[in-house]
């Protein structure tokens, strides 16, 4: 069986006190009240025969309603503690986020209701300084992030 693999994009800009990371929230009631390691980059799995980074552009558009123009530079792969594979770029782009538009997602809502109900993917999208994002993002992606800070830092 093949390993499960989502690739994403991490934007960042530079500012006076240091850079800052674009984050989005999951949208939807499970992750509603979650901030601490319940923010993530913009990703998603990547399609049977797509290749990575063209997911990664497709996932950071579908989220947040933009395309990510930039020049992609690589970081580590990333194998968090559930197994998924997590491909990611780092990309300098300082975006306008007031205008978010993320694709849908339905579920059972409330549970064992019978009824569906739709939320948007991603709820909120977010720079934040090195040391909040650090706090924010999910715990298995903070490899991603720490590798990200430290090149912009060298």
């Amino acid at each position: 069986m093949a390993r499960e693999t989502s690739a994403g994009v991490l934007a960042y800009r530079r500012r006076d006190a240091g850079p800052e990371f674009l984050l989005v929230h999951p949208g939807g009631p499970y992750w509603a009240k979650k901030d601490e390691a319940g923010w993530s980059i913009p990703k998603g799995l990547v399609d049977a025969g797509e290749a990575s980074w063209p997911a990664a552009q497709r996932e950071f558009a579908e989220e947040l309603g933009q395309p990510i123009v930039g020049e992609p530079a690589p970081l580590a792969p990333c194998l968090t503690s559930g197994g998924k594979l997590v491909l990611a770029w780092l990309v300098e782009a300082d975006l306008d986020l007031t205008d978010l538009r993320s694709n849908a997602f339905e579920i059972e809502w409330p549970p064992r209701s019978g009824r569906r109900a739709s939320f948007p993917e991603v709820d909120r999208a977010a720079y934040f300084g090195a040391a909040t994002a650090l706090w924010k993002i999910h715990k298995g992606q903070r490899p991603i992030l720490a590798e990200a800070i430290s090149r912009i830092n060298a």
